[in-house]
């Protein structure tokens, strides 16, 4: 655990690392939380830099300007991460939060794990990753709802989404292949689905190592439905006969029997697939002595009229401020990794207090 000497403790001095989606969110929650003060913020295009970000702070491309500002902690929320670069945030002796990767890194493929941890142990850091799911809900939330189970049998978070309403088409076309004929939908077809699937598998394993269900295997089970009409999406199309529809389960097995379980149904528009009806949002169950069921959901507001963005939008917010929320365990954790069953639960660091004037 790191201790300041002198008076009394001194804020977190916090680093931002891409200002995407979360990454503005994240910035955001920064400069608004007690304890936490913004000393660098690294954008990825020069058209960027030289941008007053708050607290004076001016953005930069530059790692070693960041460096130089001497951040305790980074939180790392670029679309693709990279190794090397965490590799040497960790090695500077600077702790990373991160949303976009490392939620089991126990489970890592060899040799980023390895790389990863000698990085940390070098410099003396830890490194966390956890979002919303994979994150909170699938990790946190469950962890938790399990302190009112005597004996659990089994765990299962449903998701159902409609990506029609997200404005990254990027995303949704380019990174999930929504609109591609089937056979590119699949994990043996696309890197990028062969990384995320990974992360849910990471996923499944945590609640299976943290609570005991001694798994044998995470199993992949991935379907694709195609459109029966176009469906126009912001500044894209899906023709028919492509995918508009996909359901990605990865099951934890133990003596042949699911123990934990994600479903991601997640479709663009309207969609032929004949799966289980399901409330959209995310939907945990937690079968056992007793069982448990909770549903949860991001929003805008419940009380608020709000636009259809604002609420697509809160799923970043909530996404950004686990980690953020989260920086002062990880700072204060041992040098290594840090999951979401190592950490006490993160609680809001902004409260009720008033966001800063921009």
């Amino acid at each position: 655990m790191r201790v300041v000497h002198g008076a009394g403790p001194r804020a977190v001095r916090v680093a931002q690392w891409a200002l995407g989606a979360v990454g503005r969110e994240s910035l955001a929650g920064i400069l608004n939380a007690p304890g936490l003060e913004l000393v660098a913020v690294k954008v990825h295009s020069p058209d960027k830099a030289g941008a007053t970000a708050g607290n004076g702070v001016v953005t930069t491309v530059s790692v070693e300007e960041l460096l130089a500002a001497r951040p305790d902690v980074v939180v790392y929320t670029p679309r693709t991460p990279s190794v090397d670069e965490v590799c040497g945030l960790l090695r500077a002796g600077v702790d990373v939060v991160t949303t976009a990767f490392a939620f089991h890194p126990a489970r890592m493929a060899e040799p980023d794990r390895s790389r990863l941890l000698d990085a940390a142990v070098a410099g003396g850091s830890t490194l966390h990753g956890s979002g919303l799911n994979p994150g909170n809900f699938s990790a946190a939330v469950p962890l938790a709802l399990s302190g009112l189970v005597r004996h659990l049998r089994r765990v299962t978070l449903t998701e159902r989404a409609d990506w029609s309403v997200y404005e990254s088409t990027s995303i949704t076309f380019d990174a999930m292949r929504f609109g591609r004929p089937p056979e590119e939908v699949s994990e043996s077809a696309s890197e990028l689905l062969a990384f995320n699937a990974d992360l849910f598998r990471q996923q499944v394993w945590l609640l299976g190592d943290a609570l005991g269900a001694d798994l044998d295997e995470v199993v992949t089970e991935h379907e694709v439905v195609v459109a029966g009409e176009r469906v126009p999406v912001f500044d894209r199309v899906i023709e028919p006969g492509t995918v508009n529809a996909q359901r990605w389960r990865w099951v934890g097995r133990s003596g042949g029997a699911d123990r934990v379980e994600i479903d991601c149904m997640w479709t663009v528009g309207p969609t032929t697939a004949d799966w289980p009806a399901a409330q959209h949002g995310w939907t945990l169950q937690l079968e056992g002595d007793p069982s448990v069921s909770a549903h949860l959901m991001t929003l805008a507001s419940l009380t608020e009229p709000r636009t259809l963005a604002e609420h697509v939008r809160a799923a970043s917010v909530a996404t950004a401020m686990q980690v953020v929320n989260a920086i002062p365990h990880v700072h204060a954790a041992p040098p290594g990794f840090a999951t979401s069953a190592d950490l006490p639960i993160p609680r809001s660091l902004q409260g009720f207090r008033e966001p800063a004037s921009p």
